[in-house]
């Protein structure tokens, strides 16, 4: 049996016995947003389709699949949903503003010998594949702490419905600042464990501290984690302050029709 085959397997029983019907649900979802990033990225092939409104579709898209079909449609995915979007336009606009003036775009020298029989008039505009590249890595952490704090809030107000809106606030961003620290440093060293053959290659070729620093490859890898933490540091508050707004006006309506 092909490794791949079996990994898929282990992983679908696992889910299964721990997650049950949702655990099904979500491991089909990885089928379904693979297929929704390959459907973006054929898309995004086309001279004429804008990536950075193919990226916002498909983030829209991931993110509905990752909160309504795992978790169905309830208050707390809803909360999610829109932190979710909010920061996501945010840092589309920030991240490609980012992009374009640190001119990490497109390949670097190391790259060269393997693309020089290839043709670069793509016709592709590189600054926004490449903002839409630290967007697509930074979505599932971004929904991640949006759920952790839709979910613990609510939590919270239920056992205490008689919070107010200022004190429900400020659990939210004391919740937000456990999963800040631990979610930053997940996603540095993902990506640092991905790039480690770069870092070796580095010092094949005997690159020095500073050459590593100010070259292209690695400045688009650093770029990527410090936007991803930016965004994990940006939904806290954003996901606090809904889901407070949101809870209280539901205590609100519900005080009027009693």
């Amino acid at each position: 049996m092909n490794v791949v085959v079996l990994l898929a397997v282990i992983l679908f029983v696992l889910m299964v016995l721990v997650g049950g019907r949702q655990g099904i649900r979500s491991f089909l979802s990885l089928f379904l947003n693979f297929g929704v990033l390959f459907v973006t990225i054929f898309l995004m092939t086309n001279p004429k389709n804008s990536p950075i409104i193919l990226t916002f579709i498909a983030c829209t898209v991931i993110s509905c699949i990752s909160l309504f079909y795992i978790n169905k449609t309830n208050s707390k995915t809803i909360t999610a949903f829109i932190s979710t979007m909010i920061t996501i336009v945010v840092l589309l606009l920030f991240i490609t503003f980012v992009t374009e003036k640190s001119m990490i775009q497109g390949f670097g020298e190391e790259s060269t010998e393997e693309i020089s029989i290839f043709s670069l008039y793509i016709g592709v505009n590189f600054v926004q594949i490449g903002a839409s590249v630290i967007i697509m890595s930074t979505i599932g952490a971004i929904m991640d702490v949006a759920i952790s704090i839709a979910t613990s809030m609510h939590e919270i107000f239920y056992r205490n419905p008689s919070m107010s809106r200022k004190k429900l606030f400020a659990a939210g961003l004391s919740i937000g600042r456990d999963i800040l620290g631990t979610d930053t440093n997940t996603l540095f060293f993902a990506f640092f464990g991905g790039y480690l053959s770069l870092l070796i290659w580095f010092k094949d070729l005997s690159y020095s501290i500073g050459e590593i620093v100010n070259s292209k490859v690695f400045s688009a890898e650093m770029t990527t984690i410090f936007c991803a933490g930016i965004g994990i540091a940006l939904i806290i508050p954003i996901a606090a302050c809904i889901n407070a707004f949101y809870l209280i006006r539901t205590r609100e309506k519900t005080e009027k029709l009693l």
